[in-house]
């Protein structure tokens, strides 16, 4: 189960995730993601990662893509903080 939260403020929008970010999790969240980005394009995106408990293989393709796209990724605790890591210097290697 993922929850997702969604908070526009007045420059940003922030997803907040809660749960496990696999199977048909993925979609949705990429779903919200499309929606907004299609409404909005230049809109700034932040994606909250401080309840997530799980990433799947799916999951993480998904944040790597919405990091190419200039979504800011907000890790808390040292999984999530591993794996955006992970993210953030495969996306900046493709630079």
């Amino acid at each position: 189960m993922l929850r997702i939260d969604i908070l526009r403020g007045p420059e940003t929008t922030s997803f907040t995730l809660a749960g496990r970010l696999m199977g048909p999790w993925v979609g949705e969240l990429e779903n919200c993601w499309q929606s907004l980005i299609a409404t909005e394009p230049s809109r700034a995106i932040l994606v909250q990662l401080a309840a997530v408990t799980f990433i799947d293989s799916q999951g993480k393709a998904l944040l790597t893509r919405m990091c190419r796209q200039g979504v800011r990724l907000v890790p808390t605790g040292c999984l999530m903080r591993a794996i955006v890591n992970e993210i953030e210097v495969e996306v900046k290697k493709e630079k």
